[in-house]
């Protein structure tokens, strides 16, 4: 037990580390507001969430907008525009999630993630096979970037135009920090640049309407080519660094602790609990509109809610897939309510089908660099090897 518990804590402070290289200034202080109890109003930050009851209340609690001063909508309208999902709320989010779900149902996201991954994980399988070392990093940038360019209407592209894509991505995000409430005119203009030319290839699959593709599939279902393009850099922007990110650290979680996932259910558990202790949304925010309490501080419209989602998943310990998630805490780091994230299927199936062929290869890690100055925590390179220690 002793021997589990060192190798849990080396996993863990891999994990500081990492939040520490990305946010040097801003996870400390997250951490310290942690300390401060389960809500409390912090001056110029917001009305701060630390608990994970408390935080699933606001998100379910449609008082609690997406839309108003302070939101998500502050950072994102000015680039995407006003119907995106990240930044509606009320019916017409309702109805724009209905018609969008269809497209990311288990089966048909299986089956998109099958095809685009078959010859990248065939490669990286062999290469493995034959005893090379492999930067893990590289190669989610890749397969995420196949998966994102399939989606928005690429249809088959090459390695080079998967990470270049990847890449484009990875710059407009980059612009973002933790701290951000908005994107300078100068970022808003290089981000649109990037997104313009997201737009044109969605716009392009959605004009030819090919039921075979997302963005055909859009168009049977309804949706303009305004919101088609709009939906294209959501997913463009929030979809393949989820995924590119966490693969790596849930294969360093897996080798540090010494963790080797073990029947039917044995991976799934060990995704979940991976995606809290890395929580892949470490803070989400919201708009308070109309007078309100979250916990016992009293709010007014205009106020700014900080769920520090890091802090609400970390609370529960040290990584360890044989213990279950309360209620209150299951997969809140992918939001909750009507903004549970729509593309949670399509995530949970990319990572499913790498880890899979990475657990058939038992692979270690033989060494790491952390990443710095990004907005998720990541590693810069992760080098593995097949074969047990």
């Amino acid at each position: 037990m002793k021997a589990r518990d060192d190798r849990a804590g080396r996993a863990m402070r891999h994990e500081t580390r990492l939040y520490a290289a990305a946010h040097p200034v801003a996870y400390p202080l997250m951490r310290l507001l942690a300390r401060l109890g389960p809500v409390v109003r912090v001056p110029g930050v917001g009305v701060v969430v630390n608990d994970a009851a408390t935080a699933r209340a606001v998100l379910m609690d449609e008082r609690f907008r997406k839309d108003g001063p302070g939101s998500p909508g502050d950072l994102w309208t000015p680039v995407l525009g006003p119907s995106v999902l990240l930044n509606m709320e009320g019916e017409a989010h309702a109805a724009l999630r209905r018609r969008l779900a269809p497209l990311f149902s288990p089966a048909r996201v299986t089956e998109l993630v099958s095809g685009v991954l078959e010859i990248p994980l065939r490669e990286l399988s062999a290469r493995l096979a034959r005893g090379d070392t492999v930067d893990l990093v590289d190669e989610m940038r890749l397969m995420a970037g196949a998966v994102i360019c399939r989606l928005i209407g690429m249809g088959e592209v090459s390695a080079r135009e998967a990470r270049s894509l990847f890449a484009e991505g990875e710059r407009v995000v980059a612009m973002v920090s933790l701290r951000s409430r908005r994107l300078s005119d100068r970022q808003i203009a290089v981000a649109r640049q990037v997104l313009d030319r997201v737009g044109d290839i969605a716009g392009a699959a959605y004009d030819r309407g090919e039921e075979s593709t997302v963005m055909g599939r859009m168009r049977s279902l309804g949706l303009s080519a305004a919101e088609a393009r709009g939906a294209a850099g959501a997913f463009f922007l929030t979809g393949s660094e989820t995924v590119a990110t966490f693969v790596p650290r849930l294969v360093a979680l897996l080798d540090d602790s010494g963790w080797r996932p073990e029947g039917p259910y044995g991976l799934d558990r060990a995704i979940e609990e991976a995606m809290r202790v890395t929580t892949p949304t470490p803070v989400m925010l919201r708009s308070v509109s109309v007078p309100a309490r979250v916990g016992r501080v009293a709010v007014r419209p205009g106020d700014r809610v900080l769920i520090v989602t890091h802090n609400c998943a970390r609370a529960l310990g040290p990584f360890d897939p044989a213990r279950g998630h309360p209620p209150e805490l299951r997969r809140l780091w992918f939001g909750a309510g009507p903004h549970f994230c729509i593309g949670y299927p399509l995530a949970l199936a990319e990572i499913r089908a790498v880890a899979e062929m990475l657990l058939a290869h038992q692979v270690r890690v033989v060494g790491r660099r952390y990443a710095r100055g990004v907005l998720i925590p990541t590693y810069a390179h992760l080098w593995i090897t097949a074969g047990a220690k």
